[in-house]
Order: structure tokens, then C-alpha cells, then sequence
């Protein structure tokens, strides 16, 4: 449509922090991005229409859920219902487009919700208020009203891709290290929660220590390190039945920082034996593993390319830590870090563009994204200790761990924009590290 919303310039423009006006073509739509800022787009969300009897209350947890969702990336802001003019008829029904203008909304969504029993289903459109136009074909979503929650993200996942012209990540799961106890004596365990730190759910209890959950590509599994042996070895956890395995590695060798690769069959890997510590690969199926680094140096934190071809990872063969890349069969690794500092927990973007890292200097830690190449460097945040980013489903937001200081610290879960924008903590209770970010539910 010519007319369409004219964010998807965001994403080039917002990483690469620049300065540009964003016009709509034919259209008083604007938005304006300044070193990296841009004025939110003002959207509607009226109260979902509740097509049978008791669905009034799902309806407005919908469409309440739906706005925060949209509000919470940063891009929009939601115009709030004492500001209505008029409110939507029935679905489907003509809209009364100059109200909406009236109040300077520029996206509508409008929704429907039916309940018979258990059974959920909700509707929804999406307005141009200024073209006056629908923006795409209306969708329908079923499940269960216990499920409510899933469909918002849906509705709201929607919405933000036709608007922005990138995927979205509400619909999405985040594994992490679950946290409880003194700094000196903290308990951890698995769990799994959506993307905004609802639904949590344990996977493992606290009796043995547990670090660096990865979820797998398509998100049905997990990779961690565990030390219920006395020594760091890597499981393999089915997320559905809460089953898990141990990875075939060589007894008595220390097995820690796994990463899947992007078909889910490969799993790349450190192991620590006789002082050395050296990448490995090995096939989920058959077993069989590869050494793909032999030097005198610690090479840790593998991530693949979204390609599968190339491995992104840690080492110090340099003097200090600093983030490698090469080929996924081994090679030689080129550096790509020159900043100040050490480097650290490099991860690979899914769109394949950008290496998020870990950066110490200066007695800070920071998050921080560069090109494959090493080039345009940016520090995204800074703090007594961020670490350890992972990437949402489209490559637009980053979630990390940030602890505070001193013996009462604790650990949280934060997340924040690739440009910098929009720095903000995960509700959620008790403590919390190590995120791995799923991809889009099916």
C-alpha cells in the first residue's frame, strides 16, 4: 500500500543512530528520528467488542495487553480512552475515521472476542487513520481462554509487523537462570517465561548449580551446563516433557558455554582439559564431536552465524579477552574487537548483521553491538555488571543480566533497544541471569 506507515525506515536508521525525517508518501503521517530518537506513533486500542456473553473481561485483558505490548517497545504511544471521541461499532463495522484524527491517532486496532466454554477466539483489524484505509486483511486467532495471554502477543506481534515491516517477538520465551538465596550462597534453577516475564514456569529445581541456558532454534529444547557430576557438563532439556540427557563428551573433561546450532543438530561447545580450553562441535545424533581450536589460550562463548557457515566466540589468545570469528569446520579466526577493554559473550544477530558483546572497561561493563566486521562499535548501556546479551526473535532488542553491587547485590533481567533506547527491566520476583530468547511460538 503507497500509503502504508512509513516505519519500516526505523530499523536501518535507529542502528545505525543516525539522523534522517521519516515522511509518509502522499500522507501528513511524520515520524522524526534524531540521533537515534524518534517521536512514538500514537495508536488506539478501544476495549475489544465481546461478541457472546462473558467474554467481556478476556476482551479487555486483550486488548489492555495488546497496548502495553506496542507501548513497551518504545515506537509507540497509546492515546488513552478518556481522549475518545467515539468509540468502534461492531467488527467490521465503518469507522468514523475524523474522530480518530481528531485526537491524532494514526494507527486503530479494532477486535472482537468470543468465548463458548473453554474455547477462545478474537478478531482483529488494523487502521491508516490518515489514508482511512484498512492496513492488511483482518485475522483471526483460536485457542483457549487460558491461553488469552498468547493471543494478545499475536494480535500485538501483527500489528507491530505490519506497521514496522519487521517481525515481531511478543509471542516469544525467554529460558534463564531462576535465582534465590544470599549472594554467597544463591540458589539456582532453570525456568521459562514469556518475553515479559509472565508465566514463569521451573524446569529444574535448586540442588545443583545450573549456567547458560540456550534455547534451541525452534524452541521446543535446551542446552545447559550443569554440575550435578561435580564438574561442568552440558545437558540437553526437552522443554514439553521436562526430560533431560546428558551431551556425549570425554570422561573427566569439563564441558561448559553450549550454543545449537541454527538446524538444531549441531551443539558448539568448550571443554577444559589438562589447563587448556578449546572449541568443540558435536552431532546431537550420532554423537560423534570435532575439535575445532588447539591453542594456548581460552576460546569460550561460541554463537553460529544465522548461516550456520561461521562461529563467533571469545578468546584471550591475544593477551586479553577479545571476540573471533571463523569458519564453522575450524580455521583460522580473524579478530574483530579493537575497542578498550575486554570483550566478552559475543552472540550473533538473527538478521545476520550485527555481534551483540559484553564489554568491561574501566571498571564498567556495558552491552554493546558491531558489525560481523568489527566495525561501528556502539555501547548500548553501562553499569557495576551487565553481561551475557541475548537477541529477541527480529534482532531488534537485546535482554542481558545486570547486577548490582556489593554483598546485598542482586541479580535482574533487563532488555533494551539496538539503539539505545528504551533501557528497561523484565518484571520479575526474585532474581534472575544468564537469558536465552526464543524464537516466535508456533
Amino acid at each position: 500500500m503507497k500509503n502504508r506507515f512509513m516505519i519500516v525506515a526505523i530499523a536501518a536508521l535507529l542502528a545505525l543512530g543516525t539522523a534522517a525525517p521519516v515522511l509518509a508518501q502522499g500522507g501528513p503521517l511524520r515520524l522524526t528520528i534524531t540521533d537515534g530518537v524518534i517521536e512514538p506513533l500514537p495508536f488506539a486500542v478501544p476495549t475489544f467488542q465481546a461478541e457472546t456473553a462473558g467474554a467481556e473481561q478476556v476482551a479487555s485483558d486483550i486488548s489492555q495487553l495488546v497496548a502495553q505490548d506496542l507501548s513497551g517497545t518504545g515506537l509507540f504511544r497509546e492515546i488513552p480512552q478518556s481522549a475518545y471521541i467515539s468509540q468502534m461499532g461492531a467488527f467490521g463495522a465503518p469507522v468514523a475515521y475524523p474522530d480518530w484524527r481528531a485526537i491524532n491517532a494514526q494507527a486503530l486496532i479494532g477486535g472482537a472476542v468470543a468465548v463458548n466454554g473453554d474455547q477462545l477466539t478474537v478478531k482483529f483489524r488494523l487502521y491508516d487513520v490518515f489514508t482511512g484505509a484498512e492496513l492488511g486483511e483482518g485475522l483471526q486467532f483460536a485457542g483457549t481462554v487460558g491461553g488469552w495471554r498468547r493471543m494478545a502477543h499475536k494480535v500485538a506481534d501483527a500489528a507491530y509487523s505490519r506497521i514496522t515491516g519487521e517481525g515481531g517477538y511478543f509471542d516469544s520465551r525467554v529460558v534463564y537462570v531462576a535465582e534465590e538465596g544470599p549472594k554467597d550462597n544463591r540458589q539456582k534453577r532453570l525456568a521459562i517465561m514469556d518475553f515479559d516475564g509472565a508465566n514463569v514456569q521451573f524446569l529444574t529445581d535448586s540442588s545443583t548449580i545450573v549456567l547458560a541456558p540456550r534455547f534451541s532454534p525452534s524452541g521446543d529444547r535446551v542446552l545447559y551446563t550443569s554440575y550435578e557430576s561435580g564438574f561442568p557438563r552440558i545437558n540437553l532439556l526437552d522443554v514439553g516433557s521436562v526430560t533431560n540427557r546428558q551431551v556425549e563428551t570425554a570422561e573427566g573433561e569439563m564441558a561448559f558455554s553450549p550454543r545449537f546450532s541454527q538446524d538444531g543438530q549441531r551443539v558448539v561447545y568448550s571443554i577444559a582439559n589438562g589447563g587448556n580450553t578449546d572449541l568443540y562441535m558435536s552431532d546431537l545424533n550420532s554423537g560423534g564431536s570435532t575439535r575445532l581450536t588447539n591453542a594456548p589460550s581460552i576460546e569460550t562463548a561460541p554463537s553460529f552465524s544465522p548461516d550456520g557457515s561461521q562461529i563467533v566466540f571469545e578468546s584471550d589468545r591475544s593477551g586479553g579477552s577479545q571476540i573471533y570469528i571463523m569458519p564453522a569446520s575450524g580455521g583460522e579466526p580473524r579478530r574483530v574487537s579493537f575497542g578498550e577493554g575486554r570483550y566478552g559473550t559475543p552472540v550473533w544477530s538473527p538478521r545476520g548483521d550485527l555481534i551483540a558483546f559484553t564489554n568491561q572497561n574501566g571498571g564498567q561493563f556495558h552491552i554493546g553491538v558491531m558489525r560481523t566486521d568489527g566495525s561501528e562499535e556502539r555501547l548500548l548501556t553501562t553499569s557495576f555488571l551487565d553481561e551475557g546479551p541475548t537477541w529477541s526473535p527480529n534482532g531488534r532488542v537485546l535482554m542481558f543480566t545486570r547486577e548490582t553491587q556489593g554483598a546485598g547485590g542482586t541479580s535482574a533481567l533487563y532488555s533494551v533497544d539496538i539503539s539505545g533506547r528504551n533501557l528497561k527491566a523484565v518484571p520479575l520476583q526474585g532474581g534472575a541471569s544468564d537469558p536465552s530468547w526464543g524464537p516466535l511460538q508456533p
